[in-house]
């Protein structure tokens, strides 16, 4: 079905490419500031590097892949869209779920980082009340308009890049490359079969320095011209996020003994106060700045679910109901409130919920990397199937070196699924018992989807 068919809700195109570029960078920025440092734990710093590097590789030849299906069918589902195309309803209803579940269980967790982060500046501050208020403050943002929501995204990632280049022009006059490669292989100096496990531990780590990027998809029916914007966009802004990754990385781990930085959720000031000491005002403003990291991804995946939800339940896929456009200011505000009553009701059972020892927040950043990973493979599968199936389809982006890309991308990504499932067993039967769920729900509403296509056809 054509999004824009008589009697289907449309939604506003508004957004340019800078834009747009601001949502890819911004959606995705939080994961230079913290979590990767984890990976060294298991990895050491040139081990996690190869992993990184890996990681880098496939999400540079995934978007370039991802582009084509974009600009071929710029649809507010996203992946959804493409695989429904390629592979029909149970194509669309798995690339859909798994997209809802990556996009809908990231909110929290990052919401709750910025609660923790508010709480070290003011102990009196409760950090779930933070967290609280950070969904409230930009749902409201959201729902008040595309333009409001995507302006503010783009001033939020410039600062966090610039603060970034700040982090690593403070930290370079320090820089030892002896620091990041003493015991760079798991502990080791030089490599051997040994590091390797930990290398593949470390993959969750690595994605998430590019986590989420795919959500410009879902911006696809909001662009002003989409089949020259968004590979525009989309390919500046992943070379962006590589470039910061592998910048923020190598300036961190050369400031001085990087194992104190293996496991803690700051590692980018802890890094500068080994070079430039505890009471320097460019620690401060570090500190301060570092916070427009994790409000840009947060306000950027709250735009990515809500286009999510909207566009499942356009399709029937979920309640209609979600698919209500504001009157006044054109934004899927339902869809917002819907994926913000989850967020706070998971950021409320933190601590009540825990599943292999490990509270409900850290559950559910792997969680939402399950999520992506199966869309990733759902989506490459039907880039493949669309060239054969529909070879005649407009594609203003063609996949560079086509199949060699795409099918980089799907190794690589089943390659991820496979490493997440063996170190994440548990998480897995979760997330296979939600699709599972899910699919149960999908069978039920079939009749439903059917009555709504035939109404808008």
């Amino acid at each position: 079905m054509n999004a824009n068919n008589a009697g289907a809700p449309a939604l506003k195109q508004a957004l340019s490419t800078f834009q747009l570029w601001g949502i890819a960078v911004g959606l995705v920025i939080s994961g230079e500031y913290f979590g990767w440092s984890y990976g060294w734990a298991s990895a050491g710093t040139l081990g996690f590097a190869v992993t990184a590097i890996f990681i880098a590789a496939m999400y540079t030849t995934f978007i370039f892949s991802f582009t084509e299906l974009t600009t071929s069918i710029p649809h507010a589902g996203g992946p959804f869209a493409y695989s429904k195309r390629a592979f029909g309803p149970l194509g669309g209803y798995i690339a859909g779920a798994a997209t809802l579940i990556e996009f809908v269980f990231a909110p929290p967790a990052i919401a709750l980082a910025i609660g923790a982060y508010m709480n070290v500046q003011f102990p009196a501050l409760d950090p779930k009340l933070v967290a609280l208020v950070a969904y409230l403050v930009f749902m409201a943002m959201n729902v008040i308009g595309v333009q409001v929501a995507a302006t503010l995204e783009l001033m939020l990632a410039i600062v966090a890049i610039f603060e970034l280049l700040v982090f690593m022009g403070v930290v370079a006059p320090g820089f030892s490359l002896a620091n990041f490669t003493k015991g760079g292989w798991a502990g080791q100096d030089s490599f051997s079969a040994a590091a390797i496990p930990g290398m593949f531990a470390a993959i969750p780590f690595a994605i998430w320095f590019f986590l989420a990027i795919e959500g410009v998809a879902m911006a696809a029916e909001e662009a002003k011209d989409p089949r020259r914007s968004i590979p525009i966009a989309y390919v500046s802004g992943i070379l962006t996020l590589v470039a910061l990754a592998l910048g923020v990385m190598l300036f961190a781990g050369g400031a001085g003994d990087w194992t104190k930085l293996a496991n803690i959720n700051d590692p980018l000031p802890q890094a500068m106060k080994m070079i430039v000491g505890g009471s320097s005002g460019w620690l401060h403003m570090l500190v301060w700045l570092g916070l427009f990291g994790l409000i840009a991804s947060f306000h950027g995946i709250i735009f990515g679910y809500s286009r999510q939800i909207f566009a499942l339940a356009r399709e029937g896929y979920l309640p209609h109901y979600f698919a209500k456009i504001h009157p006044r200011f054109k934004t899927p505000h339902r869809a917002v409130l819907a994926g913000g009553v989850v967020g706070i009701a998971a950021i409320y059972s933190d601590e009540l919920i825990k599943i292999g020892g490990q509270t409900l927040t850290a559950n559910i950043v792997t969680m939402s990397v399950f999520g992506a990973i199966t869309m990733y493979i759902v989506s490459m599968l039907a880039l493949f199937k669309l060239r054969r199936s529909e070879p005649q389809m407009v594609r203003p982006f063609s996949a560079p070196l086509y199949p060699f890309f795409p099918l980089f991308a799907l190794l690589g990504a089943l390659v991820c699924l496979g490493t997440m499932v063996y170190y994440n067993f548990v998480m897995a039967l979760v997330f296979a018992g939600l699709l599972l769920a899910g699919y149960a729900v999908f069978l039920m509403t079939a009749g439903h989807r059917a009555t709504l296509a035939a109404s808008q056809a």
